[in-house]
């Protein structure tokens, strides 16, 4: 038998690996009709099959259904976002916007979910002052401070700022009694949860810097809201078990805005409060707050 060379040795081993990669080859192609996907696509594919899909009640917005009856420059003045669960015959919350920063958000709830959600406790008044919640503080040094920023911000028209941040050519409209404005100076700001009820409800325990953001607080729109001075004054701090807004148009927001401040703060409500407000649930089946958490 004649000897093969080394190079023709050579030759034939090249010659044998790629007839072996081309069978390799043929036998991990794809079947015809089908497409290899893209790396991009492939990790899209992967995200939408491991992540968690919100469901609508985890959803949060500062424009939510609320009882009707308000007007309809309420409702355009309100802020638009996401609307959780809700039946068809709602209306838009006619609370005003403002400017929200960042807050933890899970989820929203009707009255009788916020209402679980808020511990029953008696209330404890000892050594509350007045002094101890600071404000009017301007949190952002624009030159306004949290009073002017509420009152620009639920203007129904649109206002001038001067110096100093004076405030000319706004209107504005009472929730609590239906009377309109036209002069800031008539109108106060109001805590819807008064700050002595904050305190008998648990800010009694809170740092002085805590007081401070809730007394200031712009990150929702159902903490602060400007009313007549004769209706705030009236309200005064009490809880809803002794007040409640002359306006019944008012009354489902006004109860959604003081359960979803309670919720944000992990304040309670004594056992009168929660009765008073629990009396009201069936007229107020259409009423939503977000849950947002002060942090």
């Amino acid at each position: 038998m004649r000897r093969i060379s080394p190079s023709s040795q050579l030759v034939l081993l090249v010659v044998l690996c790629a007839l072996f990669l081309s069978l390799l080859a043929a036998g991990m192609r794809a079947p015809s009709g089908i497409a290899a996907a893209s790396p991009s696509e492939g990790l899209a594919s992967l995200a939408a099959a491991t992540l968690p899909v919100a469901s609508p009640s985890a959803t949060s917005s500062h424009a939510l259904p609320s009882a009707p009856g308000h007007s309809p420059t309420q409702t355009a003045n309100a802020t638009a976002g996401a609307t959780p669960p809700a039946s068809p015959a709602s209306t838009v919350l006619p609370r005003p916007s403002l400017t929200p920063t960042a807050a933890p958000t899970s989820g929203a709830g009707n009255l009788a979910e916020l209402l679980a959600m808020v511990p029953t406790a008696p209330e404890q008044r000892a050594g509350y002052d007045r002094s101890l919640f600071v404000h009017w503080i301007d949190a952002d040094g624009d030159g306004c401070d949290t009073r002017r920023e509420v009152l620009i911000a639920e203007s129904l028209t649109t206002v001038t700022i001067g110096a100093s941040c004076a405030i000319s050519g706004g209107s504005w409209l009472s929730l609590y009694d239906e009377l309109s404005f036209t002069d800031p100076s008539g109108l106060d700001i109001d805590h819807v949860v008064a700050l002595a009820e904050a305190w008998d409800s648990g800010a009694y325990g809170w740092s002085a810097d805590r007081r401070k953001r809730f007394a200031n607080d712009l990150d929702v729109t159902w903490s602060l809201i400007a009313v007549s001075a004769s209706s705030n004054r009236s309200k005064s701090d009490q809880d809803p078990s002794d007040w409640l807004p002359p306006s019944s148009t008012d009354l489902c927001a006004y109860l959604g805005d003081w359960l979803a401040v309670k919720v944000r703060w992990s304040l309670s409500v004594d056992a009168g409060e929660r009765s008073a407000i629990a009396s009201e649930l069936a007229a107020c089946p259409d009423t939503w707050r977000p849950v947002v958490l002060a942090t």
